[in-house]
This record gives structure tokens, sequence and C-alpha cells, in this order.
């Protein structure tokens, strides 16, 4: 039976893909006036009241995806725990996508019944 007080939310993160990262961030952060946060390989990051946007180019093959929902939460760990029990299939376990001087920022994927791509991440401090 599932456990009733798991709840996702709120959105921690959008995922955009994008073809060219300098053009994007210049319309994003100039054109859009969206707050600015940084810049890592291939990726640039916004925030939008609260909300982060990452603008990312494809990956691997090249394959553009739609958006990416990530669900922010505190405990990554007892959520995988809790959606597996209630049948999702996770691309892997939660482990850390980036260390961040103040804490480490931890993520797992999973798709829904039409492959959109979701995560959950949690920020941990260190």
């Amino acid at each position: 039976m599932p456990k009733a007080d798991l709840q996702l939310g709120p959105i921690g993160q959008i995922s955009l893909t994008v073809k060219d990262i300098d053009r994007s961030t210049a319309f994003y952060r100039d054109t859009l006036g969206i707050q600015f946060l940084f810049r890592a390989p291939n990726l640039a990051f916004f925030d939008c009241a609260g909300v982060r946007l990452m603008l990312g180019l494809p990956e691997g093959s090249g394959e553009r995806h739609n958006s990416v929902l990530y669900f922010k939460l505190d405990e990554i760990e007892r959520a995988h725990e809790t959606l597996l029990a209630r049948g999702v299939v996770f691309e892997g376990k939660p482990h850390v996508v980036a260390k961040m001087p103040d804490h480490e920022l931890w993520m797992a994927f999973f798709r829904d019944p039409d492959k959109n791509l979701l995560a959950l991440m949690s920020e941990v401090k260190l």
C-alpha cells in the first residue's frame, strides 16, 4: 500500500534543450530579463521567481527532448523508495550530479506513462 505522506512539489527546476547556449543565454538574460545564476559546461541556469530554469544542449545522440520537470524535496532517498514501492521505474538510483560550494545537488530520473522525463532533486547542505 502506498505511503500517503509523500507529496511531490514544488517544482524546483525546468529544463529546456536549446541549439546555441550563448544565444539562448543572451535571450533569456538580456531580452527577457530573467535573473542569470551561473553557467556550467553546455548549461546555463536562471532564477524564475524561485523556480530554476536550466538551458542545455542536446546530450548523447543529439536527440532533443521537451521540458523536464524536477520535483524539489528534502529526503530524496525516502521519496525514491516510496515511489519504487508505487511501481515507478527509475533510470538509476539517486546520485550527486553537481557539487556546489555549500551543497551537493542530488537527482534521480524517471518517466511518466508518456515517456516524459521527470526527476527528483534535492540540495543537500554540506
